[in-house]
């Protein structure tokens, strides 16, 4: 039996349907992953199987007493809580009765508590939130408003985990989670033995969790099957049949008002039955829903630059005591696109604002190129006025917009990006995320620009828009940076990558490599065997010593730490983690500087840690 299953089911937002008369069902264990437009309705869907919002019309049938957790886009937790304190909601009807049953209270029915709180496992739930920490690497003491998006991800999602729901509903849990955040998500959904509906419009992730694809295409849900790829190829085929059908459809309603205007012997039958065939067809005309454009999507490369945009050589940024940037060298050409990775708060920001010239370098030089027209995206669309209006924030003061040779009218460039003439005149507060970073981007393409600096660009962007901007930035002449954790997206457009390494270098080490994601993961899985090349070679063993250590086994103790050392090493680099992510904006330095230098003290020590933890592994292992 289905755990969830909606028939006939009808959602309208305005006189927009978003769901119309469609059905969708939800097994056991299954891993879906919910895909659409931009402003299609899958949040609204997700809402509604989450119980947090009605169908207008239709039925949502829930297996008897189905657990469900929802997890939104934007986690939102009270104010001045911690860490322990935001996961043990998870777990708030076992924690409330297990204190009323502890009381004694002699009105209560102890026996209905047990038996409720032993169905909820609620004896064992501080054991349960200790081993969810544990397991998402987050400091119980920690406060909330000192944690990053992505953190605030981790509590969140430790909260879902904690309830243990037989259903987990997740909306966009990639955005605000680095590379190795999602790689540690996707492990953690391939484990989850419940059923699983996930929005998302990163692909690799979808093609990595999902056995089922669900499209909400026009108010209607399709299933697909298999891979995001499969999925691709099926829906290729869809709307080829349906264009051919629309086609034919409209050349014989074309036709038959031809002949009505002719004019009609209304006393024979057969004109009378070709006339209501003619209304038919009118009815169906006005029914469908015909799809959505696509964004049109056009970059003016500006001025050519000079050859080199920037050269740096051996480049260095410090905030306190923490390293960001250590002896960095790169050179920067025109028409180079290159992705920055590292962890949420490695200094991705820090280091673009190097290479442009917006920050001073402790040490090293930088040289820019001359003639550069720089243009930003930034994540959190601060420059975004939302009391402004859509053609206000496109072109402030006037009707028209220069592209290179081009000039548009305002209301003909927003449909580019399909917003409506009717919406021009609406404030940025009524987009949605995802209509708003596309608004954004079209401000960004709107202006003459040869380099481009893009801050999470895919964040809330339909796949459909992300193909189009991968293919628009592939052509594109400047040059373009790329902060983003979207490995399906770096890997179609950047040509090199720049990678936070300080977990493997010294602090603030950052290194160039050649290809994308899956090229950088390649030549960093050599690095040990390279980095041991390169030491001094240390002189021959005598014969004698050679066979020692070739008879030599391990002892009970030796195996004992050989088994240790992976949970060991897990545990210095989780910290090291927390630790440079409290300390990456530089506000605890102004705050609480003797707190802010022991941490950074215990980074160092960490570091120290980590590598004699690493090199006694490698000796033990060899062994």
């Amino acid at each position: 039996m289905a755990l969830i299953t909606v028939s006939n089911a009808q959602l309208a937002f305005g006189h927009v349907p978003l769901l119309d008369h469609t059905a969708l069902s939800l097994e056991s264990a299954e891993r879906v992953a919910l895909i659409g437009r931009n402003g299609s309705g899958k949040s609204s869907l997700l809402k509604v199987l989450a119980g947090l919002d009605r169908l207008d019309d239709g039925v949502l049938q829930l297996q008897q007493g189905l657990r469900r957790t929802y997890v939104p886009q934007e986690p939102e937790f009270a104010a001045g809580i911690s860490v322990f304190e935001a996961v043990s909601q998870g777990v708030a009807e076992a924690k409330s009765l297990r204190e009323r049953f502890e009381l004694h209270a002699p009105h209560e029915d102890l026996d209905a508590l047990q038996t409720r709180i032993e169905a909820l496992d609620g004896w064992t739930w501080e054991q349960r939130v200790d081993e969810a920490l544990q397991r998402l690497s987050l400091a119980p003491q920690s406060l909330l408003a000192t944690l990053s998006g992505g953190m605030k991800k981790r509590v969140a999602l430790a909260q879902a985990l904690v309830a243990r729901p037989e259903v987990l509903l997740l909306d966009e849990p990639t955005n605000h989670l680095d590379l190795d955040g999602i790689d540690w998500l996707q492990g953690l959904l391939l484990d989850w033995p419940g059923a699983l509906v996930v929005v998302s419009h990163d692909r690799a992730f979808v093609d990595a969790v999902a056995s089922r694809i669900v499209e909400l295409d026009r108010g209607i849900l399709r299933s697909y099957p298999g891979s995001y790829a499969s999925f691709e190829a099926s829906k290729a085929r869809e709307l080829q049949d349906e264009a051919l059908a629309n086609a034919r459809a409209d050349k014989l309603l074309a036709q038959e008002e031809v002949w009505v205007r002719k004019g009609v012997e209304a006393r024979r039958t057969r004109s009378v039955g070709r006339i209501g065939r003619l209304q038919r067809l009118r009815a169906e005309r006005a029914s469908r829903r015909d799809r959505v454009g696509q964004v049109r999507l056009e970059l003016d490369a500006g001025l050519p630059p000079g050859k080199i945009v920037a050269e740096l050589s051996q480049v260095s940024k410090a905030f306190g005591a923490l390293q960001v940037v250590s002896d960095f060298s790169a050179t920067i050409l025109r028409g180079d696109k290159i992705g920055l990775i590292g962890p949420n708060g490695a200094g991705k920001t820090t280091l673009l604002k190097l290479i442009l010239g917006e920050l001073a370098a402790d040490s090293g030089r930088v040289r820019q190129g001359s003639g550069l027209q720089v243009a930003y995206f930034d994540q959190m669309r601060e420059a975004l006025d939302l009391s402004a209006t859509l053609a206000d924030t496109i072109s402030p003061g006037s009707e028209w917009i220069e592209t290179g040779p081009a000039r548009k009218h305002v209301m003909s460039y927003l449909n580019d990006f399909l917003f409506s003439p009717a919406r021009a005149n609406s404030p940025v507060s009524t987009l949605s995320g995802g209509e708003r970073n596309r608004l954004l981007l079209a401000r960004l393409f709107a202006l003459p620009a040869n380099v481009l600096v893009l801050d999470e660009p895919t964040n809330d962007l339909d796949i459909e828009t992300l193909e189009l901007l991968e293919e628009l930035l592939q052509g594109y002449a400047g040059t373009v940076f790329l902060v983003s954790h979207d490995r399906r997206f770096l890997d179609n457009v950047v040509t090199s990558l720049i990678a936070w390494e300080g977990d493997i270098g010294p602090p603030g080490f950052w290194r160039e490599y050649e290809g994308g994601i899956e090229d950088w993961r390649t030549q960093r899985g050599r690095m040990p065997a390279s980095r041991v090349s390169a030491e001094p070679a240390a002189p021959p063993p005598t014969a004698s010593a050679t066979a020692r250590k070739g008879s030599a086994k391990l002892s009970y103790r030796e195996q004992r730490e050989l088994d240790e050392l992976p949970a060991r090493i897990e545990a210095l680099e989780a910290e090291q983690i927390h630790l440079n992510v409290v300390l990456a904006d530089g506000s605890l330095y102004a705050s609480e500087p003797q707190r802010a230098a022991q941490m950074a003290g215990r980074v160092a020590e960490l570091d120290e840690a980590l590598m004699a933890a690493l090199e006694r592994w490698e000796l033990l292992a060899s062994r």
